[in-house]
């Protein structure tokens, strides 16, 4: 990679961390780009030639949110184990992330608010979801393949383990006292598998 990519990679990831900071902060409405100009210490010339405008920086900064998630994934499919220990490993890792990000908890249910009113937002975040699907339902094909779960829609199995994370989640951004992880633990993990296990007959 030559300087004159690196720099122009730098100057994206200045703009994005600052637009993280604002949008968390302010929400999207509020947020100006002014406001993004300023925390990023850049020119407004020079953050409109990266982003001609916050929509733009919000589909970037989508992108950099869930991108991340989907690259552990894709990569989970390739390690050692078996299914079952594959989804294990992935339970806890999106379970660690959700604690990890806490301060970013926020900004994603931002993607999620906007999405109910823009098209293009809904579009990007369904994307994100079909891949988050279809690494599960990999997976969850391989278990089935190998005799270690039953015969299951891997699609719909895949959905409900997205929907099990998801709501849980949420359900600890609402409210982190109804949802103590140090409390439930693997509970979700295991309930999700004892229901798609194969048991000796």
């Amino acid at each position: 990679m030559d300087s004159q990519t690196d720099l122009k990679q730098e100057r994206r990831k200045q703009i994005l961390d600052a637009a993280e900071k604002v949008f968390t902060q302010r929400g999207f409405n509020k947020a100006r780009m002014d406001d993004i100009v300023a925390e990023s210490g850049l020119s407004k010339g020079a953050l409109y030639w990266y982003y001609k405008s916050k929509d733009e920086i919000i589909l970037a900064l989508m992108d950099r949110f869930f991108a991340g998630e989907m690259q552990a994934g894709e990569e989970l499919i390739s390690t050692e184990g078996d299914a079952r220990q594959q989804l294990e490993v992935f339970f806890e890792a999106a379970f660690k992330d959700v604690r990890r990000f806490e301060e970013r908890m926020s900004l994603g249910y931002e993607f999620f608010s906007l999405a109910a009113r823009t098209e293009e937002v809904r579009d990007a975040i369904r994307g994100y979801y079909r891949r988050y699907q279809a690494i599960l339902s990999q997976i969850i094909q391989q278990g089935i393949d190998s005799g270690e779960f039953i015969s299951i829609d891997p699609d719909d199995a895949a959905t409900a383990a997205i929907s099990i994370l998801e709501g849980m989640a949420l359900m600890w951004f609402i409210d982190p006292e109804l949802l103590d992880w140090d409390r439930i633990g693997d509970l979700p993990t295991r309930i999700f598998l004892q229901g798609i296990m194969k048991r000796e007959l």
